[in-house]
């Protein structure tokens, strides 16, 4: 049961790969996509055991196990990945080279459900690279002269963080009572006491390796750069679900491996949150001053994405629950805006924010699905995105790092203004220009609508009824916390 939802991408994509033919193609990567979210669906309801694939030596192994963390982030990739998969039908027959795009799109999945099913470090890595391997070539699609040079800093970038997370997992290696994922930590800590400043670096250093993927300064650059060029689906699962790859790395390090009454009131933690206000406030005054739409929407993942982080530094139970929260509500959102962006992309050709004066009128509908969107990552109420940022300012109420927390809350309040000064713009500009615009009423087609209409519905739904994620995230916060 373990091994289906990674063989059913992997097998999918090299039919993908095979098949020539379009119809036939697009059906293999819709029954793959669905097949893969009901296989994840039933590990996560079904008792599953624990499986070993292979010893490599001594005590390390590739092992797969789904626990709580699996499950959360099992059904929130698949769920965004069927999103992204209908959308991505009529945009890549626009921009070519179908087959190969959805043949790596198809197994890039795959490796995802691998993270989520790792049930030690070195199983977490391996799938972490192989992860970053297969969605290069989404970057790399059109391979002009920027995809070359995008793909190629993705690529560094990503493994030169992952590696770094390797190398401290070698050192912390030692001091580990089990390879193993374990809720509240792995470490023996009558040795890891002796030599805790070291562990404390190591640790750093694996959260900045993780942090590479996840946009978190000083190894951000690579989301503005791969952003832009990359075909907006493939922006869309960068920015909702590949950054939060590492978002996962760095709950498992944390969390998992060294365990939060390790951590607690350490220097790690203290210049931990200060990177990540860096980051929310840094991406932020960005995105601001950026004109290309997308490069835009890149600098604000940067900062939506350290929201996240600045939630597990915490180390507080609220703040692990906005964290958590904000790690799926705005992968919806910003997939709903990426999405919205390569409609009108698809329609217009505009690359802009000053080219889309009036694109309300023309594109009524995407824009709406923009607007809402835009309301959830700002924070305004109902939206999604309010109760997110409102658990994450909780959450640091309670820190025992109160004069950060603070200046925390503060940043938070900042970029919010932030955000609405670099997304609000854009709406009013496109719904009311100042002047008699004369455009005809065209929409991208339904494939390309519906997906962001659903996304955009979500983010009302959970805004009015968070507990429908937040009842299930409580097993998995007090397991944390409390193990």
């Amino acid at each position: 049961m373990l091994l289906a939802p990674l063989l059913i991408p992997f097998a999918g994509g090299c039919f993908v790969f095979l098949e020539k033919r379009e119809k036939q193609r697009n059906n293999a990567v819709l029954c793959t996509v669905w097949l893969t979210a009901l296989s994840a669906v039933l590990v996560c309801l079904l008792p599953v055991e624990p499986m070993e694939l292979l010893t490599i030596e001594g005590h390390l192994t590739l092992a797969l196990t789904v626990d709580r963390l699996g499950r959360f982030f099992l059904l929130f990739v698949s769920g965004i990945w069927i999103a992204v998969t209908y959308f991505a039908f009529p945009y890549i027959r626009h921009v070519g080279k179908e087959q190969q795009f959805f043949g790596f799109f198809t197994m890039a999945l795959g490796a995802l459900m691998g993270l989520c099913l790792a049930r030690n470090f070195i199983t977490f890595y391996m799938f972490f690279e192989l992860m970053t391997l297969l969605t290069v070539p989404l970057v790399l699609h059109t391979a002009d002269a920027g995809a070359r040079g995008a793909s190629l800093k993705y690529l560094g970038f990503s493994v030169f963080g992952a590696g770094i997370a390797l190398a401290g997992f070698f050192f912390l290696a030692p001091y580990l009572i089990s390879y193993d994922f374990t809720a509240g930590g792995a470490l023996n800590t009558v040795r890891a006491a002796e030599h805790r400043q070291l562990l404390l670096t190591v640790y750093f250093m694996m959260v900045i390796g993780f942090g590479c993927k996840a946009g978190l300064l000083p190894m951000q650059a690579w989301l503005t750069t791969a952003h832009p060029v990359a075909p907006a689906p493939a922006s869309a699962l960068l920015s909702g679900v590949i950054t939060k790859a590492g978002v996962l790395g760095i709950l498992r390090v944390t969390f998992y491996l060294y365990g939060d009454h390790f951590l607690r009131g350490t220097w790690a933690q203290e210049v931990l949150l200060i990177l990540a206000l860096t980051t929310i406030f840094t991406g932020s005054m960005l995105a601001y001053k950026e004109k290309v739409l997308k490069k835009r929407l890149a600098y604000s993942t940067v900062s939506q994405i350290s929201y996240a982080l600045f939630g597990i530094f915490l180390l507080t139970e609220q703040g692990m629950e906005g964290a958590l929260l904000q790690i799926v509500f705005h992968a919806i959102a910003k997939d709903a805006l990426f999405l919205a962006a390569g409609a009108i992309l698809y329609m217009t050709s505009a690359t802009r924010v000053d080219q889309l004066e009036g694109i309300g009128k023309k594109m009524p509908a995407t824009m709406w699905c923009f607007t809402i969107a835009s309301l959830s990552l700002i924070g305004i109420p109902p939206m999604s995105g309010f109760v997110s940022k409102w658990y994450l300012a909780l959450g640091a109420m309670d820190s025992n790092f109160r004069g950060i927390a603070l200046v925390g809350i503060v940043v938070l309040l900042v970029s919010a203004l932030l955000t609405a000064g670099y997304l609000l713009p854009i709406i009013t500009r496109g719904f009311f220009p100042g002047k008699e615009v004369i455009v005809e009423h065209k929409e991208a087609g339904r494939l390309m609508t519906v997906p962001m209409m659903v996304l955009s519905a979500l983010t009302i739904v959970l805004g009015l009824a968070p507990g429908l994620v937040s009842q299930q995230l409580e097993g998995l916060i007090h397991l944390l916390f409390w193990s």
